[in-house]
């Protein structure tokens, strides 16, 4: 039992001799004490039975608990007052949010470049089906149009005044169908498309040349002989000038439009390399996951790997497919429509030499020799025809045209010969009607008959090419329907999964 605590109080000491040496004995000096609190609660001494003073004797002392810091924690504030716990360094829950945020920012930018470089394909394949191929093919039939106007302006003037109104009225569909073309390819064209400086020219230049073909005319119906010089200026104007500027525009929208099938078809390898990133991100994710937490399925994890795979592949299928129906368009319409209209002008530009040879009536050879140089390029080994040929092997309605139109430039060639020799020999008379005919009389063994059989069978051919150009290309445009705006909703429901997925874990830390 313990005795009364003394200093006139009530309570329990600890007896005599409890601690310290015993009675009698030096006690050593100890070093000053660090105060600490009472064991008990405050207002009540240690020991003691009701409300007084704490007993003289020496306080026991508790041992202090050790505890143990969190990790990536540190506390501030030892020495005094209360402690507050201030956070240095990431708790796992603020280092599960950092992963989640940056899926999800990995994911969104997927979404962004994927519907960016989509909508940049789109918009390219929508040029080629309605820019750059209708310009390039205005472009070829400008060139037609005015390559045949000149051409059946030294047929009317072969008639020496009688000028039929068949000719007369094909020169005036080619002259008006010529300026339609050119405003609408003006229409057509932006401010700083590089076509637009041949067209600006060749707008200027044809009222000009219409009025020397037309000064011809009038000076040859009335028999006057400067018609023929008036003729061949013009015609000079239109060889040298004219026709030389709308094979730049044909060339230049031609190049457009490879430019556009380049673009078209190229897949979007940067949102496909990012969403792989993105992928592999997600899968270590859920393995780190799956190490810390012993779970095997994330929820959200997985559903946002499902949507980035859906993307990837609905991005990477329908790009391919565009390509494939694309480059169909084009070796299947495009490509081959380019051969046969540069074969289509090349043939009447030999139709051309041939009857301004007969108009120049000896006085130069130049023109002969246009025509066995065109004819070569036209018809000649590894000439256009036989281009066409071979790239229209897969379409045998195409092909047939084709071939009918070798057949009718061998018949061409024959005539020709004809009537050149006639006119060396000094025969013009018999030259002129082997070309262009009498008359009044039978056309059907001419020249100008042959043309026109090889100048149909070639427009057979080429209205077969642009449709299945048309086709083609509005299938490779199609391909691509609502992918841009797909990709980016899959994208968003990735981050969406992400966030969610690390959510439910870091729950499980409060």
């Amino acid at each position: 039992m313990t005795t009364p605590g003394q200093n006139g109080g009530q309570g329990w000491g600890p007896p005599p001799g409890a601690f310290g040496p015993p009675p009698g004995t030096s006690q050593p000096a100890l070093p000053p004490q660090r105060p600490t609190q009472p064991l008990s609660r405050p207002g009540r001494a240690s020991g003691a039975v009701g409300s007084g003073a704490v007993s003289s004797g020496a306080v026991a002392v508790a041992p202090r608990p050790v505890v143990r810091e969190p990790e990536g924690v540190t506390v501030a504030g030892k020495g005094g007052g209360n402690g507050v716990v201030r956070w240095v360094s990431r708790t796992p829950t603020r280092r599960l949010w950092s992963v989640g945020s940056g899926l999800a920012v990995l994911a969104l930018l997927f979404g962004v470049l994927t519907y960016i470089q989509v909508v940049q394909r789109t918009d390219a394949a929508t040029s080629v089906v309605e820019h750059s191929q209708p310009l390039s093919d205005d472009a070829a039939q400008i060139f037609r149009t005015l390559a045949d106007a000149d051409t059946t302006a030294a047929t009317g003037f072969l008639q020496a005044g009688n000028e039929t109104a068949a000719i007369r009225t094909q020169y005036n569909n080619d002259i008006a169908t010529a300026s339609t073309l050119l405003a609408q390819a003006a229409a057509s064209a932006s401010s700083d498309d590089p076509g637009q400086r041949q067209i600006q020219l060749l707008s200027s230049q044809l009222p000009t040349y219409t009025d020397l073909v037309g000064v011809a005319g009038a000076d040859d119906r009335v028999g006057y002989p400067l018609g023929g010089a008036y003729l061949r200026y013009a015609s000079g104007q239109m060889q040298n000038t004219m026709l030389a500027e709308a094979q730049t525009l044909y060339q230049t929208e031609t190049d457009r439009l490879h430019h556009d099938y380049g673009n078209a078809r190229s897949l979007p390898w940067a949102a496909v390399v990012l969403g792989l990133l993105l992928l592999a991100a997600l899968v270590r994710a859920q393995l780190r996951l799956y190490r810390d937490t012993n779970r095997v399925f994330n929820v959200g994890l997985v559903l946002a790997s499902t949507a980035v795979v859906l993307a990837l592949g609905w991005l990477t299928a329908a790009q391919s497919v565009a390509a494939a129906d694309l480059g169909q368009s084009d070796t299947r319409g495009s490509a081959p429509l380019q051969v046969l209209n540069e074969a289509q002008i090349k043939a009447l530009q030999c139709r051309g030499a041939e009857n301004l040879n007969l108009v120049a009536r000896g006085s130069t050879d130049s023109y002969e020799t246009t025509w066995g140089v065109v004819s070569n390029q036209l018809a000649g080994k590894g000439g256009l025809l036989p281009q066409a040929l071979a790239m229209t092997s897969a379409d045998g309605s195409a092909q047939q045209s084709v071939a009918a139109a070798q057949a009718d430039f061998g018949t061409w060639q024959q005539r020709h010969d004809t009537a050149m020799n006639a006119n060396n020999s000094g025969n013009y008379g018999t030259a002129v009607a082997e070309t262009i005919g009498t008359p009044g009389g039978s056309s059907a063994q001419t020249t100008n008959a042959a043309f026109d059989q090889l100048d149909t069978n070639l427009n057979s051919a080429i209205t077969h090419e642009r449709s299945n150009f048309d086709q083609l290309a509005a299938d490779g445009r199609a391909d691509t329907a609502g992918l841009a705006a797909g990709g980016l909703a899959l994208a968003a429901l990735a981050a969406f999964g992400a966030l969610w997925g690390v959510n439910r874990r870091a729950a499980e830390y409060r």
